[in-house]
């Protein structure tokens, strides 16, 4: 079991730390309601804040100090079980369900002259952008360089249009830039609504995250298993079928640093649990592939609450919350494109009558 750190050890310079939010607000707009909300030109709806015992107890993050799992070539992991507090981690599930829009996002693939049409198997949503721009206070987008306005945003940005993290997201972001030492400019929600719902092998070394990028991933609502195993190794450079192995997509052009690997590496499985937090870094994107593969049944550890005659903690409901850092433009249009969509696609939002997603009018 991992230990706590002391007080008189807090502030060393270590890879793990206890989270301190600034106080500086997280960019969006907000009004002057009751429940103070984030919007921007680009929400269909404005989101609520955070309830105060929520973003009172994001402060006390991570519930326990992480444990690494790098004893296998080129895999570096931080496990947090769990990272956000049990006496939450419930609410902040149902909040976040309950509150942000989805997407379910059509897109076309095309593999040599055959093109396939995907249906994405899950709800997705994002928010962010990359180091080039700057969101400033009012939801505006500046250069990061020039403090120049951007406008229009399709100057810059021709397939999407990039909103800031809203303030609920946001806390979250801050807590966790100060307990991984990382900074984030984008988060990606995606809602898996039943067992059905899945993600399949990929990894995350898009050109546009840099070299060994740090993504932080959450897990709130029903335990899912995260597979993880090691990339195939490419053929010899003298072996004729080499070409054939190679991604020829555009943000998959990252160089591929030498693997480490001695020996076969053996297939990884984590039973995520509400609450619980990966964070994946160093070369871990660039040489191992992680899916959430699709299940027959699904468990949450909470009590049983009702709402219409529905066991809603047996749902099999579950949120994963992935921060990680887009470098260049590339890296929006990429994220927006395949969590929203180009088209502007029908919106998405919890139904707590029928307890299921629902298209927004």
């Amino acid at each position: 079991m991992a230990k706590k750190r002391t007080l008189e050890n807090f502030f060393s310079p270590i890879s793990q730390k206890k989270a301190r939010i600034s106080d500086e607000a997280p960019t969006q707009v907000r009004n002057e309601s009751t429940t103070p909300t984030s919007n921007h030109a680009t929400y269909p709806f404005p989101i609520p804040d955070l309830p105060s015992y929520i973003s009172d107890q994001l402060t006390k993050v991570p519930a326990v100090e992480g444990k690494e799992i790098n004893d296998q070539p080129d895999l570096d992991l931080l496990y947090f079980q769990p990272y956000i507090p049990k006496g939450i981690e419930r609410d902040l599930f149902e909040f976040l369900r309950r509150e942000l829009f989805f997407y379910r996002v059509q897109y076309k693939i095309k593999r040599g002259p055959t093109e396939t049409s995907i249906n994405t198997p899950r709800y997705t949503t994002v928010f962010g952008v990359d180091c080039s721009a700057l969101f400033q206070p009012n939801g505006s987008l500046i250069d990061a360089q020039s403090g120049k306005p951007i406008a229009p945003v399709s100057s810059r940005y021709r397939t999407c249009q990039p909103r800031p993290i809203p303030s609920c997201l946001d806390r979250l972001r801050q807590t966790t830039e100060a307990t991984t030492g990382a900074s984030y400019n984008f988060c990606l929600v995606n809602y898996y609504a039943n067992g059905n719902d899945s993600i399949s092998y990929h990894s995350d070394d898009e050109r546009f995250l840099g070299p060994d990028p740090c993504i932080a991933s959450f897990s709130l609502g029903a335990k899912r298993d995260f597979l993880m195993k090691h990339k195939p190794l490419p053929p010899p450079a003298s072996s004729p079928n080499q070409s054939s192995q190679q991604d020829s997509s555009p943000s998959k052009l990252q160089p591929q640093p030498q693997s480490t690997r001695t020996a076969p590496e053996k297939p990884l499985k984590l039973p995520l649990a509400s609450g619980d937090m990966i964070l994946m870094r160093g070369r871990t994107q660039s040489n191992w592939l992680h899916s959430i593969p699709k299940r027959a049944t699904t468990s949450t550890s909470s009590s049983t609450k009702f709402s219409h005659g529905k066991n809603l903690s047996s749902d099999a409901g579950r949120i994963n919350i992935t921060f990680r850092k887009a470098m260049t433009k590339a890296g929006t249009e990429n994220y927006y494109c395949y969590n929203v969509g180009t088209s502007g696609g029908k919106v998405w939002k919890w139904n707590e009558e029928r307890g299921e997603m629902g298209g927004v009018e």
